[in-house]
C-alpha cells in the first residue's frame, strides 16, 4: 500500500509539473514558413522573437477562458496535492481521501474544458502557415488530463492503511 501511495504522489508531482509546464510555454501550435518556425501558445505568438498574441474579438473570450481554466487546474492539482499530504499524517486509518480525489476531479474538469474551448477555437488558426499541427504542450495537457482522472479516482477508492 506505501508503494502505491508513493507511486499516486510522484504522478501528481509529475502531473503539476506538466501542468505548468503546458500552460507557460507557448507551443500549443506549431506552424513553419518557408524561413522560420512559428509557435503560438495561450499567452504569446514566437517565431524569432515573442509577440502578445494577436485573436480576433470573437476568440478573445474564448482564449481568456482556456487561460483561466488552466489556471485553475494548475491551483486545483497544488491544493489537492497538499491536502493528500495533510490527510496521509490527519486521516484515521482505514478512512478514503475523498476530499483530494474530489479536489483533483475538479483539477480534471478545469483541465478538459480548457482544453476542449482551445480545441474547438483555435486548432485552425495558424492556417497561413506550412503542415501547422499541435505542439506539445497541447499534448502535454491532454496528458494531464489522463493523468488527473486516474489520480482522481485512485485518491476516491484508496484507503489510508
Amino acid at each position: 500500500m506505501l508503494v502505491l501511495l508513493a507511486g499516486i504522489f510522484v504522478v501528481h508531482i509529475a502531473t503539476v509539473i506538466m501542468l505548468f509546464v503546458s500552460t507557460i510555454a507557448n507551443v500549443w501550435m506549431v506552424g513553419s514558413s518557408t524561413t522560420e518556425t512559428v509557435s503560438s501558445g495561450l499567452w504569446l505568438l514566437c517565431n524569432r522573437t515573442c509577440d502578445t498574441l494577436p485573436v480576433s474579438s470573437d476568440d478573445e473570450a474564448a482564449l481568456k477562458a482556456t487561460q483561466a481554466f488552466m489556471i485553475l487546474s494548475i491551483i486545483f492539482s497544488v491544493v489537492a496535492l497538499a491536502m493528500f499530504i495533510v490527510q496521509l499524517f490527519t486521516l484515521e486509518k482505514g478512512k478514503r481521501f475523498y476530499i483530494t480525489g474530489a479536489i483533483m476531479l475538479v483539477c480534471w474538469m478545469c483541465i478538459l474544458i480548457g482544453v476542449s474551448i482551445y480545441t474547438a477555437r483555435f486548432t485552425g488558426a495558424m492556417r497561413e502557415f506550412d503542415r501547422p499541427h499541435h505542439g506539445y504542450c497541447f499534448i502535454l495537457a491532454w496528458i494531464c488530463f489522463c493523468f488527473s482522472f486516474i489520480i482522481g479516482i485512485l485518491y476516491l477508492v484508496l484507503r489510508k492503511k
